[in-house]
């Protein structure tokens, strides 16, 4: 069964910050379609399958639940996808804008990882982990967020010494409208 059939619906199980899928058979689909990570592997490579239960972001279980992809409960409790969105606003920080840049670039085929190693919201990869190094690191802020050129700065160079474009996604929250910027160092 793939994830893309009508019929098929995951089971997700929110836990504190993040989700699990306990079916083996929907942890496997759903990684092979570059969501979540096995629980416990440090680098897992796509064409393998493993045992572990599927590791979800709550960017990914949203997703998910909004794109009619699965089912989400909350300590057995069935929930709803606006129940989870305000869920995940209590327990994130700017859940909201991160989330709509989160959706934005998987709606596009994009996909999304974690980005806390590289002090950026976001990995963005265009072909998929394993296939590829990550070519962006993406960090989103609001447009009433005040940027200083020593951001600025912070946001190049820890990409640049990883060989990844730094993107500023800057959300208006009245609109959900999201402006990229991409910064890349060059030598004089």
């Amino acid at each position: 069964m793939a994830v893309y059939d009508k019929n098929y619906i995951a089971k997700i199980d929110v836990v504190g910050r993040k989700s699990l899928v306990l079916d083996k058979i929907q942890s496997d689909v759903l990684f092979k379609r570059f969501y979540g990570k096995p629980l416990s592997i440090s680098k897992p490579k796509i064409d393998q399958s493993y045992q572990e239960p599927l590791v979800l972001s709550m960017y990914e279980t949203l997703y998910m639940c909004r794109k009619g992809l699965a089912e989400v409960s909350i300590n057995g409790e069935s929930i709803d996808c606006d129940k989870l969105w305000s869920f995940c606003r209590d327990v994130s920080h700017d859940f909201d804008i991160k989330y709509h840049v989160y959706e934005y670039l998987r709606d596009r085929n994009y996909i999304i990882r974690g980005g806390t190693k590289y002090g950026a919201d976001f990995t963005v990869y265009t072909v998929g982990p394993g296939y590829e190094h990550a070519p962006y690191v993406v960090t989103v802020v609001s447009k009433e967020h005040k940027i200083k050129p020593t951001d600025i700065v912070a946001l190049g160079r820890v990409s640049h010494s990883v060989r990844k474009h730094s993107v500023l996604a800057i959300v208006d929250r009245d609109d959900n409208n999201i402006r990229y910027i991409v910064f890349k160092w060059i030598k004089l």
